[in-house]
């Protein structure tokens, strides 16, 4: 999937943009610079073509600013790692110095550019943006990311622009990723596998470079394995070890089939963690949490337990995932958490019978049905799963918009309860009959 960054200098409503080509607010946006420090991901598609996007904070070239240094070394990354970069300026200011600076910053990137002259409200502001010409680009997209104006237009040109998506060769078998934060304990795992030293390990955080797919058949097991810890050495990038890491799991992320989660039990489930954790719950794919170097933490009673169940707090609403405590280190439950992976796989790849859908969910409905909304009652007849890659199921009925999410977390309650959907993000839709 082919990878766009959004950059350009602070307050130029990079985020608004950002939330524009994904569809939703996900992006904290403010009249205030700075603003965007944690990278925001998310998916977007026009014309049928699906893309990733990346929204970075305000580029500043020349700063004694902590902060400002930080964002400019994770714009720099981004600018490496994307397939297509849009450079947003703000045509109500106008051009500036540091419009300037990011321009200079881009040719040198030799990445294709689309230079996208932001708040254009109305088409007799268009004007405003033609003094961006001066920065060499061939064409300029006046666009008002607020209301949407020019952005079809925008995105037409840029699916033509990114490169062919690759074809993926057809694999029976299962891929398992081991994703999480640098220095988590991912390639020693792989290696308390394999048996060998397959990938460099050390602790510098982030020593992994690329992504290693390995073939294993062992112990009754048969499947690829996929290191993601994954950051690899560019020239001339000062990396954001937590930034790029999580940059380098997008894609491997896209195409698993169950992703191993692996949190430092010293440091607990940080926020980092939980950004894997909802690309993993974005893109559907099975997930096993893997607490790692739980002989260095000191124990009570009920440490255990409660260390469990502040994690699925924090994991909520999706905590239907098993959680596992190991010492990588010392191969404990190692192969428990091989066992529990494919046991994940299973779960996702189930297909349940229609007849036994409806007989198990219909008189629960029937029992609770939806509340009835402005004195209509919605009545469902039919369940159906989708033939789709991850679990999805249509729920027919009279009056499908009047249901509201609470009932939808109901219905997705009781199908975890009633089928073994662990670990297993699922969708539900309501339709009309």
């Amino acid at each position: 999937m082919a990878l766009v960054a959004i950059i350009g200098r602070p307050n130029v409503g990079k985020s608004t943009f950002f939330n524009r080509l994904i569809g939703r607010r996900q992006a904290i946006v403010d009249e205030y610079s700075g603003v965007t420090r944690d990278r925001h991901y998310g998916k977007s598609d026009w014309g049928g073509r699906e893309f990733s996007v990346i929204d970075t904070g305000g580029y500043v070239s020349e700063t004694d600013d902590i902060f400002e240094k930080e964002i400019a070394k994770q714009v720099m990354i981004a600018m490496e790692e994307a397939n297509l970069i849009l450079f947003v300026c703000d045509a109500r200011q106008g051009l500036i110095d540091l419009d300037r600076d990011v321009a200079k910053l881009l040719r040198q990137s030799k990445k294709p550019v689309m230079m996208v002259a932001n708040k254009i409200d109305n088409p007799s502001q268009e004007a405003e943006s033609y003094e961006f010409y001066e920065l060499g680009f061939e064409k300029i997209y006046p666009i008002s990311a607020i209301n949407g104006a020019g952005t079809g237009d925008l995105l037409d040109d840029l699916i033509q622009l990114l490169p062919e998506e690759e074809k993926v060769e057809e694999n029976e078998l299962p891929r398992i990723s081991v994703v999480g934060r640098p220095n988590a304990g991912k390639s020693s795992f792989v290696n308390a596998l394999l048996g060998i030293d397959r990938n460099i390990v050390t602790d510098v955080a982030g020593t992994t470079r690329d992504t290693i797919d390995t073939h294993y058949n062992a112990y009754g097991f048969d499947f690829t394995l996929v290191d993601t810890a994954g950051i690899r050495k560019k020239a001339k990038v000062h990396e954001d070890l937590e930034f790029y890491s999580v940059m380098r799991a997008i894609r491997a992320i896209e195409h698993s089939d169950v992703c191993i989660l692996m949190v430092d039990a010293t440091q607990g489930l940080g926020q980092q963690d939980l950004n894997i954790f909802g690309l993993i719950e974005k893109n559907r794919k099975g997930v096993v949490v893997l607490i790692n170097k739980w002989d260095l933490v000191e124990k009570e009673t009920n440490t255990a337990k409660d260390f469990e169940a502040q994690i699925r707090e924090k994991l909520a609403p999706f905590n239907d995932v098993p959680i596992i405590f190991t010492s990588v280190i010392n191969k404990q439950r190692i192969h428990k958490a091989l066992e529990t992976a494919l046991d994940v796989y299973k779960n996702r790849t189930q297909r349940v019978k229609t007849n036994k859908l409806n007989e198990i969910l219909l008189p629960i409905i029937e029992y609770t049905p939806p509340p009835a909304t402005k004195g209509k009652y919605i009545k469902i007849k039919y369940v159906q799963q989708l033939p789709t890659h991850a679990p999805t199921f249509a729920f027919y009925c009279n009056l499908p918009q009047y249901i509201k999410d609470p009932y939808r977390r109901f219905i997705e309650n009781q199908m975890r309860k009633h089928f073994n959907f662990t670990g297993v993000p699922i969708q539900i839709f309501f339709r009309k009959k």
